[in-house]
């Protein structure tokens, strides 16, 4: 009889602090309903008290998927757990996520505290969410740099005041495996309620040393059954661990008998679509899901495969829904047959009209490249959202070349209006964002620009990632189109059309 493992995503939450990252409340829902499809038992959608954004996305998500728990984040404080809780109002199933930090470092510095009162703190906050929800989930941030005998006085405590679910993270990604292993260890073998059965175990590992999914896996190998993960990966600093990788990892590894809820063939496309609305690339040698993952260039390599897949792929390609026969369209292929794939990306188009125009844009594009891939089709659902939005590229003409200066005339619609401009510059980037300048006269100041490549070939599509500093804030900004140029004047313009 196989262990059940809980899988706890926090993609949209912990995974949306990345500068860059955020999504708009539609967005988010189109997550949420992806990560559904995908199996996770919990999606913690939000911190709602840290702005309106986030309370009525907690709403709107609530709203929007049936049976996965539906988290909200709070700190200790009474306030917090209030709007978390009025956020949570249509969830049908509920959880408040309440903690404070444990570490010497956080209680000295941080909260200019003592052991004691943080107990005292701890113990409160759930028993206060208690009054709205049964399953209150408690975080004791900084555990992996708590020491284990007072980390278990903490558990012990909040696990008799109500506590449902205990989270020990590992905040810092400090932690070896062995010592985040013998930690959990320690916790499951001392304190009653755990084993007891009143309350699990969560994980919750960063990355900054590498060792986040070892971590998670150590900490699952000792007791925990709930593991705090993210798509492909992201969140604060370095990452979290990976849903992908853990998935995985207990799919191949059949002898550790324990299971999740996640049908591994949505692994694929959800981390397409997460990476496509975040802005955020997949490495080429990400784990499971970068595009190097199943791919052979060594001749020894190429020749083991071809005799027998199995001498040096450990899993099948299709297993985490990458299939290469049905990721490829072209000029000939119909709207039938983008839509569907649209809806196996978790891109749902509600309308003819919108399939029309997305028809119209994907047809250009496979004109001017020979395939349309699953990242070109995110793209182009991409382009088509920020259609609506105040600032727009009208036209872009560049003229540029070696021992010639750049000339570049641009053309916008602002909120109906038409503006044009030129002007010349070192390239034809600098040309194009300089005549742009002209007609937005803000003071902006590019602060960085990097380019990427989707996949491979000179037809490809180009993604641009731009960072705009305006009146004391940094802007984030996204452009993607076969022509490098447009692509990094539509970033620079994602940048202005999110200026307050």
């Amino acid at each position: 009889m196989s262990d059940r493992l809980f899988i706890f995503d926090t993609t949209l939450r912990d995974g949306e602090q990345v500068p860059g990252c955020q999504l708009n409340t539609v967005e988010k829902i189109q997550v949420a309903k992806q990560l559904e499809q995908l199996g996770v038992d919990v999606i913690e959608a939000g911190f709602p008290i840290s702005s309106p954004g986030d309370f009525n996305s907690v709403i709107a998500i609530s709203k929007a998927v049936t049976w996965p728990t539906i988290c909200a984040l709070t700190r200790a404080v009474e306030k917090d757990i209030d709007v978390a809780a009025e956020s949570l109002r249509y969830a049908k199933h509920k959880r408040i996520h309440t903690g404070i930090g444990t570490s010497d470092p956080h209680i000295r510095y941080k909260f200019n505290s003592n052991r004691e009162e943080i107990i005292e703190r701890a113990v409160a906050a759930v028993k206060y969410a208690r009054r709205y929800v049964e399953d209150v989930e408690f975080y004791a941030e900084d555990a992996g740099r708590t020491d284990n005998e007072y980390l278990a006085r903490v558990v012990e405590a909040v696990v008799k005041a109500g506590a449902t679910v205990v989270n020990i993270p590992d905040t810092t990604g400090y932690c070896l495996p062995s010592e985040y292993g013998g930690k959990i260890k320690y916790l499951m073998e001392r304190v009653d309620g755990l084993s007891a059965g009143r309350a699990i175990l969560s994980t919750h590992c960063h990355n900054d040393l590498g060792m986040a999914t070892a971590n998670t896996l150590s900490g699952v190998l000792n007791g925990a059954r709930q593991v705090e993960v993210t798509i492909n990966g992201i969140g604060e600093r370095a990452g979290n661990t990976s849903l992908e990788e853990v998935a995985m990892i207990l799919k191949c590894h059949r002898h550790i008998d324990i299971e999740t809820n996640i049908n591994t063939t949505k692994i694929y496309p959800t981390s397409r679509m997460v990476s496509s609305l975040m802005n955020m690339p997949v490495q080429p040698n990400k784990a499971v899901v970068g595009r190097n993952a199943f791919a052979h260039s060594s001749g020894i390599h190429q020749d083991g495969v071809l005799k027998n897949v199995e001498t040096y792929e450990i899993m099948n390609p299709k297993d985490v829904g990458l299939d290469d026969n049905s990721i490829v369209l072209t000029a000939r292929s119909g709207r039938a047959a983008l839509k569907y794939r649209l809806g196996v990306l978790g891109v749902n188009v509600d309308s003819d009209e919108r399939v029309d125009a997305l028809y119209q844009q994907f047809l250009k594009l496979a004109d001017r490249k020979k395939e349309v891939n699953d990242d070109d089709i995110l793209m182009l659902a991409g382009a088509d959202a920020a259609a609506s939005r105040a600032v727009k590229l009208d036209f872009l003409q560049v003229t540029t070349g070696m021992g010639v200066k750049s000339v570049a005339s641009i053309g916008l619609d602002i909120s109906g209006q038409k503006f044009e401009e030129a002007s010349t510059g070192n390239g034809p980037v600098d040309a194009a964002i300089k005549a742009l300048k002209r007609i937005i006269r803000k003071q902006m100041t590019l602060k960085e620009f990097t380019i990427q490549a989707i996949s491979k070939g000179s037809d490809d599509v180009g993604k641009v990632h731009m960072q705009v500093e305006h009146d004391g804030s940094v802007y984030y900004g996204f452009g993607a189109n076969t022509d490098i140029v447009t692509a990094s004047v539509e970033a620079y313009i994602d940048c202005i059309n999110k200026f307050k």
